[in-house]
């Protein structure tokens, strides 16, 4: 705790401060770039992978990128979707999964929830990354092949239930909004986004930014 302590009051003094009407100006109202929805992971930082200032990301969190898909529960994803969508005028939704996900590594070897109710029920929202990865994956035995394999489907999986969303399926609809997939790599700083030329996850560089098509979509 003293550590935070300390972050404060050196963001205080040395940034608050030389940027004090940046922030005054953040105070009349906020307009993001996009919607950034990933991990809780404390490995995570959207603002510092993006390299974006305040105000220019809203950010969703939970344990594994999940999007539960419209009417599965009453939460506080639908809400923020809606309200991003909606009231704040997105034009662009990520979904960033990455590299030693819990969440992912759990889906692969439920026991591992055990005593864990409540994650487990969470992880209920990923069911569908868990049967591709059961049903269509039975070829790749190497551990570390199968959780990337994971993590790359449930980004796909979770952009799905996303255009459940009416607001999403609406603004997708007008074309105002575009969606990303993609996969930050911790151990290497690399992110990897899903291109629909290719159907591959490839250098987020090399993709230009393409969008999600409007259809379904998986690696195999």
């Amino acid at each position: 705790m003293q550590k935070l302590v300390q972050g404060i009051h050196h963001f205080k003094n040395t940034v608050f401060r030389p940027h004090e009407k940046f922030f005054e100006l953040l105070a009349d109202g906020q307009h993001p770039l996009a919607l950034f929805i990933t991990c809780s992971d404390s490995r995570i930082d959207p603002s510092l992978l993006t390299q974006t200032q305040p105000g220019e990301l809203f950010i969703m969190r939970n344990a594994g990128n999940i999007v539960p898909s419209h009417g599965a529960m009453h939460g506080g994803e639908a809400a923020t979707i809606e309200y991003a969508v909606s009231v704040l005028g997105v034009s662009d939704i990520v979904i960033c999964g990455h590299s030693h996900c819990g969440a992912m590594q759990a889906i692969l070897d439920p026991p591992s929830t055990e005593g864990l109710p409540a994650v487990r029920s969470w992880l209920g929202h990923a069911e569908a990354t868990s049967r591709i990865m059961k049903e269509n994956y039975k070829h790749v035995v190497d551990p570390a092949a199968r959780l990337t394999a994971t993590i790359e489907e449930n980004v796909l999986v979770q952009l799905e239930n996303l255009r459940t969303h009416p607001s999403v399926a609406a603004a997708l609809a007008r074309e105002s909004v575009k969606l990303h997939g993609w996969v930050y790599k911790i151990e290497t700083g690399q992110v990897f986004a899903f291109d629909p030329a290719t159907e591959q996850f490839l250098p987020v560089e090399e993709t230009s930014g393409n969008a999600m098509p409007a259809g379904p979509t998986h690696l195999i």
